[in-house]
């Protein structure tokens, strides 16, 4: 059964991968983990995986099949993201799907002039204020990297930023620990107490691991620490197909799969139930005609998504993206179809909405336009409701062959039901002529300004907002004075 939002959809399902190829990648991935092994570059993490039964050469890391198999046994099937009123927002598990934005892309693609920049702090709120209003976006993410704030501490600004305007969950990235720190102790104010957000947490960290047999401090700092909190984590080495790792897809999958395990087995180790995502993106061939990272290619669709699922384990994928510069036809496509697959596949956290340009540039409206997909999606593929209300054999006897439904009772309970889209055009050429011949690209920046001008986020309680600018007044306090 495949569901989003809660909503059963059991008519539709798609697996890339059945258990055998999965059992393979698996297989493979031990062997990988106990011949080869991996770089682990830190020290601590490294003692931790020799005492639970690893063997060390160097920063070489080598792991036997039953370290995986207990880590497998102890990793929660789920993770459950709250909204900052504390209520569940989000159940990641089995096939149920939820999507939001991404995060830290270098330009945006501005919605009144069509030209694209660079972003500022300012851009980062008009994202969390467009990502909490959609009604089809589950969860948020900053967008864009803000160039007006001191770089080495962007994400301490991004945080503040999308704690307060927003009370949807929040997937943050930083790019040191210390950051992860400081991000976890505003959410830790905002919740009220550690104990507190632990118990219904409303954000979890997108740890950027380098690869999946090369796994850099930084991650690892930030796993064991979030392992220790009990709090959720994203664990997620990514290969490149032919350039770090073999260009077959199956080889990729498996090398990546390596450090996906690696993770997994740290962070159970630091404690066991320790709640970890893993990717749904990746694991597959690179783009070796134009070495650019693309954020959308067919091979690596569902691959990665087909091991989570196959071990049961939280997924955190990739959709309503696309490589193209513009609002184009290339656009539409990319994002409908990097959607549909990461819905139909099962991946549970799917981020990146509003990416384009391999994700350099930003799109307000592209989180418009994907909003308006996911609903159709959703409504396209939900199960169908059959039994004796929805037959309606009785309003059909009544009505007959030649009879009007369209002023019936019947009608009237359930005409609210489909999927009736707010931006797509569906009327009539004189009607589209009468409003305008707005396009799509030109309607969802109508849209993107109608929120910012009226959407309120419930705000912070003032004492609260002290505590979090204080806690990055800290932060650019240490960052000057370094």
């Amino acid at each position: 059964m495949i569901s989003t939002q809660d909503l059963s959809m059991d008519s539709a399902h798609y697996a890339r991968m059945g258990d055998q190829e999965c059992k393979k990648i698996h297989m493979a991935t031990l062997e990988i983990l106990e011949r080869t092994g991996v770089d682990v570059h830190d020290e601590k993490a490294r003692n931790l995986l020799v005492k639970g039964g690893a063997t060390r050469d160097g920063i070489r890391i080598r792991i036997p099949e039953h370290m995986v198999t207990r880590a497998l046994s102890t990793a929660p099937e789920r993770i459950t993201l709250y909204d900052r009123n504390k209520k569940v927002a989000i159940r990641a598990w089995g096939h149920n799907t939820h999507f939001g934005g991404g995060s830290d892309c270098l330009n945006i693609l501005d919605h009144r002039t069509g030209k694209r920049r660079e972003p500022v702090l300012q851009d980062v709120v008009n994202a969390a204020r467009i990502m909490d209003g959609l009604p089809e976006i589950d969860f948020v993410m900053s967008l864009v990297l803000p160039r007006d704030v001191h770089q080495s501490i962007y994400d301490r600004y991004q945080m503040e930023v999308m704690l307060n305007h927003t009370t949807k969950p929040i997937v943050f990235v930083s790019p040191d620990f210390e950051g992860c720190k400081a991000a976890v102790e505003m959410c830790e104010a905002v919740a009220g107490g550690e104990d507190v957000f632990r118990q219904a947490p409303f954000a979890t960290c997108y740890i950027n691991v380098t690869s999946g047999m090369v796994i850099n401090e930084e991650a690892l700092q930030k796993s064991m620490y979030l392992a220790e909190k009990g709090l959720p984590q994203l664990w997620i080495p990514l290969n490149a197909g032919g350039v770090n790792s073999p260009a077959t897809t199956a080889g990729c999958m498996a090398s990546m799969n390596a450090g996906i395990m690696v993770g997994l087995v740290l962070s159970q180790l630091v404690k066991q139930g320790a709640p970890i995502g893993v990717p749904g993106w990746n694991g597959g061939p690179y783009n070796l005609q134009t070495m650019v990272g693309n954020y959308v290619l067919a091979d690596e669709q569902g691959v990665a998504t087909s091991m989570g699922r196959h071990y049961n384990l939280p997924v955190f994928g990739l959709g309503g993206s696309t490589d193209s510069k513009a609002l184009d036809q290339q656009c539409a496509i990319e994002m409908t179809i990097s959607l549909m697959t990461s819905l139909l596949h099962g991946a549970n956290i799917v981020h990146d909405l509003g990416f384009m340009d391999a994700g350099l540039q930003g799109s307000l409206q592209v989180l418009v336009m994907a909003n308006e997909t996911i609903g159709f999606l959703r409504a396209a593929t939900k199960g169908v409701k059959v039994d004796d209300e929805t037959l309606a054999l009785d309003v059909i006897e009544e009505q007959g062959p030649t009879g009007s439904f369209l002023s019936h009772p019947h009608t009237l309970r359930h005409y609210k039901e489909p999927f009736y889209s707010k931006l797509f055009d569906k009327g009539s050429y004189f009607l589209w002529e009468k409003k305008g011949k707005l396009t799509m690209e030109q309607k969802a920046a109508k849209v993107v300004d109608t929120m910012l001008e009226t959407h309120v986020v419930t705000p912070l309680p003032e004492d609260v907002q002290v505590k979090i600018k204080a806690i990055v007044a800290r932060e650019q306090n240490w960052i000057d004075n370094k």
